[in-house]
């Protein structure tokens, strides 16, 4: 089981990046008191964990109603994962001016900054491969990383510098990539270990 469990987070790790978002998340909350921070951390880890939860336990269903099979959505999933890191690894930053809005910390940065496509992917692909509990407990173990980070961000940015965030961030977005890859040649597999 604990086996099982690291298997799952380590990949889910990879798929939240609860480092690499902290220069975005330093840079919506820059200028905001103390009090205002830490509810948006708070708004956003709800925002974050209900969707997680729902997808979880609602995704398959929904997929059944559809007619969708896991070998479709891991395709699916893995392109949007490479093509995620892709544009983060070669993008711009575009995530250092803040909205106006106070309810930010649902969106963006609960969904889709902590929990957004390649998340949801991972959640759906780990519960198909391990069951949900061991799932469950890769989402909320990286969710609560995500939460330290978020409180601990104003010595971390000091400490690794918006550069050196950033810089982690695009190492983690080229393993991100390879997870995508990987994702898209499992489901190959899948579809046609299907048809047989």
């Amino acid at each position: 089981m604990l086996n099982k469990i690291l298997l799952a987070f380590i990949p889910m790790f990879f798929a939240m990046d609860p480092l690499g978002i902290l220069a975005i998340f330093a840079g919506l909350t820059q200028g905001l008191s103390a009090f205002e921070k830490r509810r948006i951390i708070g708004q956003s880890l709800f925002t974050a964990t209900l969707v997680a939860i729902s997808f979880i336990f609602l995704g398959k269903i929904v997929f059944n109603f559809l007619g969708i099979s896991m070998g479709d959505f891991m395709i699916a999933g893995g392109v949007i994962l490479f093509c995620l890191s892709m544009i983060d690894m070669i993008g711009q930053n575009q995530s250092t001016r803040r909205p106006k809005s106070m309810d930010l910390g649902a969106v963006p940065i609960g969904t889709p900054l902590i929990v957004g496509p390649a998340v949801l992917t991972m959640a759906l692909m780990l519960t198909n491969q391990f069951g949900w509990p061991v799932a469950l407990i890769a989402v909320l173990s990286n969710i609560a990383i995500v939460a330290m980070v978020f409180l601990l961000s104003d010595k971390l940015i000091r400490l690794f510098g918006a550069s050196g965030a950033r810089a982690l961030s695009k190492v983690m977005s080229l393993l991100l990539a390879a997870i995508g890859v990987m994702m898209v040649r499992k489901g190959i597999i899948e579809i046609i270990s299907s048809l047989k």
